[in-house]
């Protein structure tokens, strides 16, 4: 019999099974409302829209849409996105500053892979996108976790160990963060620190990811600047995708970035897929020109708003009166982030919300170092606002029979 572990290589060995993933195996059955999952909610989905486009596209564009593509990525397909940056962000790049991805968990692979040697210290957010966690172990990093608020990654925090890792003279090579309606916990760094964590990155020599998954999912306020826009010298690299605002079955984002990373990011993609999918960027580039993308955004938020009022509504309603109970109003996203009393463990009280037919994500899977065991993520997008309603009241239930007898009132955070 062969031994497996003995052939399997260390990247293998280091690969985690997905927290979330597992977690859902858990929560397949009917009757349990899950407000785990980070899906879009189908209706969401211009079905209608992208058949036509389909039919359009195979008919009068198959040679390209059915054929091997550029590494790199359709021409066609990154001047939409381009536009889409010039349009929307006031960003200006050229085709050289994109590379198109397989969603951007690919995306974060070929970070992993561009910038990540064994040991190298990585700077994360407390907490942070499993799924970026779960894709820079695999390359053996040591992560440095940094504490946020809810403002997002705290500045003073990131400086603190910044100059730590430089004093012990550590190989530390990024920052990574997702800026906007953070997942998991839905809050948005705020444009004073965002020019704080540039002007850090330009001291300090250090690279910025900026994972903006759902920046355009933003329901109220005013939207910061993206990293990359207040960046300079080329030490902002940025991840988009249409996982969330399109379909998630495309499987199609694309990295931002100065022209000499994209080049060695392009290489490094090479063996993984030789290229993104010919027929996905050619159906994302005709919606992007013809497919009124604007107002599908608009009736997105809109949907993703009332949603998201409505699970704090319930909260408000239903949660029991608990000193240090809190949770996150986000301005946008699909997320928002509930923390209990310090003593209460979301892991263990997992098993007793299924029993209550309820499931959530335990916040301890988003932390490196293993903390925010009493924290747990929600998401909004993906329920009906009646099973927000009954999802919320049922984990409400369960955590006022286990919440200790210490707490007597509510706190409210914002």
């Amino acid at each position: 019999m062969i031994d497996l572990v003995k052939n399997l290589a260390i990247v293998n060995r280091r690969t985690k099974a997905s927290v979330i993933r597992e977690l859902l195996k858990l929560t397949n059955k009917p009757e349990i409302i899950s407000l785990a999952g980070g899906l879009p909610d189908p209706k969401t989905f211009p079905s209608e829209i992208l058949a036509d486009i389909a039919s359009e596209v195979l008919r009068k564009q198959s040679h390209v849409a059915l054929q091997y593509g550029p590494t790199e990525g359709l021409p066609e397909f990154k001047e939409q996105v381009i536009r889409l940056l010039r349009e929307d962000e006031g960003i200006v790049v050229k085709q050289e500053n994109i590379l198109v991805t397989t969603a951007s968990q690919q995306a974060l692979d070929i970070v992993g892979r561009t910038f990540i040697d064994p040991s190298d210290p990585i700077l994360v957010e407390l907490p942070s996108y499993i799924g970026a966690l779960q894709a820079f172990n695999a390359y053996g990093c040591k992560m440095v976790g940094v504490q946020g608020d809810d403002d997002g990654l705290r500045t003073d925090e990131l400086e603190k160990r910044l100059l730590q890792l430089r004093k012990e003279e550590e190989h530390y090579k990024f920052i990574y963060i997702v800026p906007d309606f953070q997942n998991p916990n839905g809050v948005t760094l705020t444009e004073e620190r965002r020019r704080q964590m540039v002007k850090l990155a330009d001291e300090y020599s250090v690279m910025i990811i900026e994972d903006s998954p759902y920046r355009s999912v933003r329901f109220e306020g005013k939207a910061p600047h993206m990293l990359y826009k207040l960046g300079k010298h080329g030490n902002v690299v940025s991840l988009l995708t249409f996982s969330k605002v399109l379909a998630p079955s495309l499987r199609l984002g694309c990295i931002v970035g100065h022209e000499d990373v994209i080049k060695r990011m392009s290489i490094l993609k090479q063996p993984l897929d030789l290229c993104t999918s010919s027929l996905s960027q050619m159906l994302a580039c005709e919606f992007l020109k013809h497919g009124g993308y604007k107002e599908h955004i608009a009736r997105l938020c809109k949907l993703y708003k009332t949603k998201k009022d409505a699970m704090l509504s319930a909260l408000e309603r239903h949660m029991p009166e608990g000193e240090g109970i809190t949770w996150t109003k986000p301005e946008g996203g699909l997320f928002l982030w509930l923390r209990l009393p310090e003593p209460m463990n979301t892991d263990e009280l997992f098993s007793e919300a299924v029993k209550e037919n309820v499931a959530y994500v335990v916040g301890s899977a988003f932390h490196c170092d293993g903390s925010g065991h009493n924290t747990m993520r929600l998401n909004f997008s993906y329920p009906s606002e009646e099973q927000i309603d009954e999802g919320i009241r049922r984990l409400a239930r369960m955590v006022k029979t286990h919440l200790p007898r210490r707490c007597a009132r509510v706190s409210h955070a914002a």
